[in-house]
């Protein structure tokens, strides 16, 4: 181990405890009624409106469980199922899946219905992103463990780390292959 290693693992070792929360602390869904402000050249709500919406509520998510400001890191699979029109209500609902000691993965559904019927609403896609709790100056922070309560959060938990594995290989992989480039004589 180096001594920078050694230094950080220290630190982290110094650092308190914080006491977990429970995945229900911070669970929160956002509503809106979509309009023709929202849409597309095809007549349907434009995909960045649906992300918008969905980054608001995974940041409230995030900021919740935090205790303080988070900031988006990554998003990771953003899948649209099926078209958002004018006149649907939107239901976003987002969860804080997994944690690390200063990022959060959030899982969020996406849910329309339309406003005048009594139907009820599908699923028309689905997000997940990575949020960094920082201070004041804009450095990370620690967070809270999440504490993950019925087996449907504890599977969310378990597929976070899966989706955390795959996300630090491929930035591992895209930087040995940058620096391998480089070497070659390559400039990007």
């Amino acid at each position: 181990m180096t001594d920078q290693a050694e230094q950080a693992s220290d630190a982290q070792q110094a650092l308190p405890e914080i006491p977990g929360k429970p995945t229900s602390a911070s669970r929160t869904t956002l509503s809106h009624i979509m309009t023709h402000s929202d849409t597309n050249l095809l007549g349907t709500v434009h995909g960045g409106v649906i992300m918008k919406l969905v980054d608001d509520a995974a940041g409230a998510v995030a900021g919740r469980h935090s205790g303080g400001p988070a900031v988006t890191a990554s998003m990771d699979e953003m899948a649209f199922l099926e078209p958002v029109r004018v006149g649907d209500l939107v239901h976003v609902k987002a969860q804080v899946n997994w944690t690390g000691r200063s990022s959060m993965e959030v899982g969020v559904r996406v849910l329309a219905e339309r406003w005048n019927e009594s139907t009820p609403a599908t699923q028309v896609g689905s997000a997940y992103l990575v949020f960094a709790a920082v201070d004041a100056d804009g450095k990370p922070r620690t967070v809270p463990p999440v504490l993950p309560e019925t087996e449907k959060d504890k599977r969310r938990y378990q597929e976070a780390q899966i989706r955390r594995t795959h996300r630090l290989a491929r930035r591992r992989a895209i930087m040995e292959l940058r620096e391998r480039r480089v070497a070659e004589g390559y400039e990007d």
